[in-house]
């Protein structure tokens, strides 16, 4: 099983990453690659990403905001 992020625009449409993933063996793994590059794929300008597992989204889009007050 390959785990993987799509990273997106606030639209939807598809960016760059501004930190290039792997493939994750786990969605374990992905999620905590995700809580320590958070902040520099947002600055890098994605907003929101998606968690696939081989293919198939198990969830998203999660927002890379911070949740306002």
């Amino acid at each position: 099983m390959a785990w993987t992020w799509r990273f997106e625009k606030s639209d939807g449409t598809e960016t760059a990453p501004a930190v290039e993933p792997e493939e994750f063996t786990t969605q374990g793994d992905a999620e905590s690659w995700i809580g320590e590059a958070w902040k520099e794929l947002l600055d890098g300008g994605a907003d929101q990403v998606r968690l696939f597992e081989d293919g198939t989204e198990i969830y998203g889009p999660m927002s890379l905001h911070a949740s306002e007050g």
